[in-house]
């Protein structure tokens, strides 16, 4: 393995500026006018079936080549897009993946798990334990030899940079955006874009992958030095769309993803960017969002889970993180 490693310690995982589409058809369906409402397309990115997490990992996974690592070891739930897409950076970068999945193994593999296996990941099931236990115990046995740990949902300080850099993007391509919409679940994606946009720009819709998604947004831009310009009270956090909690399918995340594919033949996920538009929905109704102001929904991508989302494929795993 060594032998075929990446020797640059700065992966390339992001080409370039992702596409921005218009969604005119769905701005109408939801109250708002033509133009008002565009599409940040990352999920577009081609890495492993795509998603904000390859910005993150070009960081991280960076980090892990400058060291002296062999493994790269990271936690999720059963459905992570998170883990997915470190085992695919692991695998072009060359090195080895494991990843602690909360729970016990599904009967059938599906989604995300799947495809964490065809990208040559070690998974390892964390039972009644959880996966972040689990992980500290391999870590200390030495299980892997040299590892990287990378934190859940890829979210650290200098992860989250890789959304500044992306604030910055974004800007460029519609300088009069007034709003950002976009699903929280380790939060280093809105803390990157608040960073870069200003917390009244964006609209952070909370996923519930963490007890306080606003709490935990507010401490990564501490740590990245933006906390007294971006503070807690400050952050626009919507708590509305976790319903029973974050394995669960909501109504209003069902009709989100129905009218999303069905208006603009829009894939969105069951956990994420399903619940970041139901938010979006919800905030255009609230008259939040109003018609007139440039809408951005991040679409942060996750279409795997869907696949294996018990609401949809009858499989025994949670989506995830």
């Amino acid at each position: 393995m060594d032998g075929d490693r990446l020797q640059t310690p700065d992966p390339t995982f992001v080409a370039g500026p992702t596409q921005v589409d218009r969604a005119d058809r769905l701005a109408a369906a939801i109250g708002l006018g033509a133009g008002d409402l565009l599409v940040k397309r990352d999920d577009l990115i081609g890495l492993g079936g795509g998603g904000n997490k390859a910005r993150k990992l070009q960081i991280t996974m960076g980090e892990a080549l400058r060291s002296d690592a062999e493994w790269v070891l990271t936690t999720g739930a059963p459905q992570s897009n998170h883990a997915r897409l470190t085992a695919a950076a692991a695998a072009r970068v060359g090195l080895r993946c494991a990843l602690v999945l909360q729970g016990d193994a599904p009967d059938t593999r599906r989604g995300n798990v799947l495809l964490d296996q065809l990208f040559g990941a070690h998974l390892v099931w964390s039972g009644d334990a959880t996966a972040e236990s689990v992980a500290d115990a391999l870590e200390a046995e030495g299980r892997f030899g040299p590892v990287s740990r990378i934190p859940f949902g890829g979210s650290n300080a200098a992860s989250a940079t890789a959304y500044v850099d992306a604030a910055r993007e974004l800007r460029e391509q519609v300088p009069d955006v007034r709003h950002v919409v976009v699903a929280v679940g380790s939060g280093g994606t809105m803390a990157g874009l608040v960073a870069g946009l200003g917390a009244e720009v964006v609209l952070g819709v909370d996923c519930g992958a963490v007890p306080d998604g606003r709490a935990t947004v507010a401490a990564l831009l501490a740590d990245m030095g933006h906390g007294d310009r971006s503070p807690a009270k400050a952050l626009r956090v919507d708590r509305s769309q976790i319903g029973a909690g974050y394995e669960h399918l909501t109504d209003g995340t069902r009709a989100a993803m129905s009218l999303a594919a069905e208006q603009e033949g829009l894939l969105l996920d069951p956990t994420y960017t399903g619940r970041a538009f139901s938010g979006l929905v919800d905030a255009v109704a609230r008259g939040d969002i109003r018609p007139g102001e440039r809408t951005v929904f991040l679409h942060t991508g996750g279409l795997p889970g869907l696949f294996g989302h018990p609401a949809f494929s009858g499989a025994d795993a949670s989506p995830s993180a």
